[in-house]
Parts: structure tokens; sequence; C-alpha cells
């Protein structure tokens, strides 16, 4: 990490250039009034390997017919699969939700617990998932880790890691509490669009200037 190295100054810088591209799908969908802790879980879930792009329609077309626990219970797995066409992974998907629905009404009296522990005791829900949604649907600082994360914060040698999960933990040591939530909210729309995996646009970057450039071969 260079010694001038200023997160805040980084992230601020960040937040004005993504400001042309679109947010995030899950913070997307929560200005568009999908903002409860079921809402934005199921929404997670759909992302996993999943293009923004397809997840952002895939979750309106699903929540047009179920947003509670009770309406997709509604549902069995192969309607639900089917509603989740273009996603990966519909018809596992479809098991992973229908699973976090009925505990859900069963244990939890139809509102999923505002809980790491007991959103990462679903099957099928991890930590990414479990602190994006958190985050994003209450507000409470943590911080998600997807690729995008990993691989900026790790060229910008801020970290030095190998797995998301490492990273995770890396950060939540490094980053202010009160910048959490704007790791994933800024990182993963400036890593898909400007500090991309594969010739990343350095002579544009807002932020090249305090960037270790790691693992950089060639750029735009």
């Amino acid at each position: 990490m260079k010694p001038n190295f200023d997160l805040t100054l980084v992230l601020n810088r960040i937040g004005d250039a993504i400001r042309p591209y679109p947010k995030a799908a899950m913070f997307d969908l929560f200005e568009r009034g999908y903002s409860s802790v079921f809402e934005q879980l199921i929404a997670c879930i759909i992302s996993i390997r999943t293009l923004d792009e397809t997840t952002i329609p895939v979750s309106l077309r699903l929540f047009a017919v179920a947003r509670t626990p009770e309406q997709l219970l509604k549902l069995d797995p192969a309607a639900l699969a089917k509603l989740l066409y273009g996603t990966q992974y519909p018809e596992q998907k479809a098991y992973t939700m229908l699973g976090i629905a009925k505990r859900t009404v069963e244990e939890f009296n139809g509102q999923v617990p505002a809980d790491f522990e007991t959103l990462t005791s679903f099957k099928g829900v991890g930590p990414k998932c479990a602190n994006l949604t958190l985050g994003v649907a209450t507000g409470q600082a943590a911080i998600s880790v997807d690729i995008h994360v990993h691989r900026v914060t790790n060229r910008w040698g801020f970290v030095q890691t190998r797995e998301p999960e490492q990273t995770l933990k890396v950060l939540e040591e490094k980053v202010p509490v009160a910048q959490w939530i704007d790791i994933n909210r800024l990182l993963m729309p400036f890593g898909k669009h400007i500090c991309t995996g594969k010739l990343p646009h350095c002579s544009t970057c807002p932020v090249v200037e305090w960037c270790e450039r790691v693992g950089v071969t060639e750029n735009r």
C-alpha cells in the first residue's frame, strides 16, 4: 500500500466516478422499495454467479408474484425455478429460497431476523449474502466481499489475500466501521466498470495515484 493512501479520499473519489454507472443490484432494488430483510436476502441469492443486468429483472419478476415467505411458499419448486429463469442454477436456488421461507414462517413468525448468525444458519446463505443483506436492508455495519471488492483492494495493495473470506477479515480490521457499507456499494460498480479484471482503465482511474497496481500487466 502506498504511504499516502487515504481510504476516505479514495472512496470519495470513487463515489464521484461511478455516479454515471448503474448501482449495484441490491442497492438498486432497495431504492425501488424492495427493502425488507427477506427481499434483500432473496435478491442476494438470485445474484450468486449472476450479473446485475440479470439479477434485477429476475428479482422484479419474482417479487411481482411473491414478496413474503408466505407468498413464496405457495409456489412449487418448478414454478419458482421458472420465475428464476436467466439466473445461474435456478433449480438449486429455488430449493434454497423455499427452505428459507419455510424456516422463516415456522421458526420466526414470518420475519427474517436481522442477525448474521441466523442468516448464515440458512442453508445456502454465506457471509457475503448475510452481510450484504444486513447492510442494505437494515443499515447495519457490514462488509460484503464479492470478486470486485476482493480484486480491487488487493490491486491497491490495501490487502494481500488469496480468498474473499480472507479479504473480509482483513477489511473488518482495517476499515472504520462507518465505512463498512460503502465498501461494497462503491467498489462493486468501480470494479465492474473502471477497475476491471482485464485491462483496467488506469489511464482514467480517479484513484490511480494511490494504487500499487498489483498484478496489472496491461491496462487501458
